[in-house]
């Protein structure tokens, strides 16, 4: 499998990734469950190692499907600067969402990135989010003082954010 580095972090990735909203979120009902994390394990075995998810997929659910099915492969990830073992695992934030998962508005000040950050990191059974960004653009918060940087779960700079 080709790869590709992503930005100034030189973060590798496999050149063909696996977006994973679809499994359980957009297209009809959720897929089985146990059938796409044996799915999603036999791309990892066809060294496919960049998987996309966000907690606005289900809401919640698609991201713990992407961290069960990938668990196995995710030993040692703060330990790694290139990636999270053996897997890349991007995720999204700026959805606002109600207290039954519903999407009710934007939301990318960075104390709502930072929650954000956290629950995805428990939901993805991971110490390290690979690839965070910005799901939609939050006319309310200035494009310039959203920095994932500053959050410790992401692993840009020295952070749990790469």
């Amino acid at each position: 499998m080709q790869k590709r580095k992503l930005g100034k972090a030189n973060l590798e990735v496999s050149a063909i990734g696996l977006g994973c909203m679809g499994m359980s979120f957009g297209y009809g009902p959720a897929k089985d469950k146990n059938e796409m994390i044996s799915l999603i394990r036999a791309t990892v075995e066809r060294g496919i190692m960049f998987f996309d998810t966000a907690e606005v997929y289900g809401p919640f659910t698609n991201e713990e499907l992407v961290g069960e099915a990938l668990a196995p492969f995710r030993k040692f990830a703060t330990a790694n600067p290139s990636g999270g073992g053996q897997v890349v695992i991007a995720t999204k934030f700026g959805f606002k969402l109600g207290p039954k998962g519903e999407q009710i508005g934007l939301d990318s000040r960075p104390e709502h990135i930072k929650e954000v950050a956290d629950a995805s990191l428990k939901r993805l059974r991971t110490d390290v989010i690979d690839l965070f960004y910005q799901h939609r653009v939050d006319p309310g918060v200035p494009i310039c003082s959203i920095n994932t940087a500053s959050i410790p779960a992401c692993r840009l700079k020295t952070s749990p954010v790469r």
